[in-house]
């Protein structure tokens, strides 16, 4: 296998109900989403008397009805006995507390992805608050957009995350998990999400979304914490992953495809955000808001669909360059912050 590029090995893709074996013991299982990236990856690990599940997806009526499908097929009867989710997102965490209640599995998480998922749980919204609605003005949000969401029901994640129950075993950096019939060490990424696990075994990793081919994650700032930096904790964790790297590794990602070629991949990750970053501090030259810095952060159109995770990707980048000291920002007169390159 060639170090320099990505190789995918399969051809093919589970269809729904079913699943491939991508290496002894481990299923690859695909779940749908009801968005752009319309799918997200499971893995289930044969324990020999039950099933290790990495991640869940959404919780929804559609979503136990695939499970059980999978049950009375692939999974063959065996039960669920724990379940490892990589981070708190909910296409990653959403039926981790319907397998715990339900099936009696042990959930073993990161604790701040633990806590991140029982809080956001309890924050049901009618209407945003006072502090998203003071995020999207600050960031530039469209106006048409603005006036819509300051008027609806925002998405709240009980929409499509099960209840937590009381209770978790936490993983943290470098423990070890006997899983599938493998010894896995824990590796801790961040920027995409606070504390996400990814898994590593002889020859092969379980990379949740720190790890994926020919998309990069989400890295955003959002109304919980508005000066964040999560770009400046993305380069320190693939960085810091980039050493366990090797070519020959399987690499069993989040979502797409998996694939072999991570050293090339983590350096691709990195170079994205820093060609990103370069791209911006040019563009302002002339001052703008977080809004208006689509075209050089993501060169292309950027639809309705996508334009909430374009937005807080956006500011994410702009508190980055913020906090190194490379650009400054202003209040406009509009409420928004406009951003320029120092000395421009």
């Amino acid at each position: 296998m060639s170090g320099d590029k990505l190789v995918y090995l399969f051809e093919d893709i589970p269809q729904e109900g079913a699943a491939i074996e991508v290496a002894p013991g481990i299923l690859w299982i695909r779940l749908p989403l009801p968005m752009k990236l319309d799918h997200v990856n499971i893995y289930a690990l044969d324990d020999g008397d039950g099933w290790t599940l990495v991640d869940t997806g959404f919780m929804s009526k559609r979503g136990v009805a695939i499970w059980e499908k999978l049950f009375a097929g692939p999974l063959a009867g065996k039960p669920v006995r724990r379940v490892i989710v990589t981070h708190h997102h909910p296409d990653h965490i959403g039926m981790a507390g319907w397998f715990q209640t339900k099936h009696g599995a042990e959930l073993i998480i990161t604790r701040t992805a633990w806590l991140m998922g029982r809080m956001l749980l309890l924050d049901e919204q009618d209407r945003p608050t006072l502090e998203a609605l003071l995020f999207y003005k600050r960031a530039g949000m469209d106006q048409a957009i603005y006036a819509q969401r300051a008027a609806e029901r925002p998405f709240n994640f009980a929409d499509c995350v099960a209840p937590l129950p009381q209770g978790y075993t936490r993983i943290k950096e470098g423990d070890a998990l006997r899983v599938g019939g493998r010894e896995w060490t824990v590796r801790i990424g961040n920027g995409h999400a606070p504390e996400h696990a990814t898994l590593w075994s002889d020859g092969l990793v379980l990379g949740g979304d720190q790890l994926l081919p020919s998309i990069s994650p989400n890295l955003g700032v959002y109304p919980t914490e508005p000066e964040a930096d999560p770009v400046s904790d993305w380069l320190e964790a693939c960085e810091r992953l980039s050493q366990y790297a090797t070519a020959d590794q399987l690499v069993l990602p989040g979502h797409k495809l998996p694939f072999t070629g991570l050293p090339v991949r983590m350096r691709q990750l990195i170079d994205n955000h820093y060609g990103a970053l370069a791209r911006l501090e040019d563009y302002l030259k002339t001052p703008h808001t977080a809004h208006e810095c689509f075209p050089p952060l993501f060169k292309r159109e950027i639809g309705a669909g996508e334009y909430g995770l374009a937005l807080v990707e956006s500011v994410a980048h702009l508190n980055h360059l913020h906090q190194a000291g490379r650009i400054t920002r202003s209040l406009g007169e509009d409420g928004a912050w406009w951003w320029q390159s120092r000395g421009a």
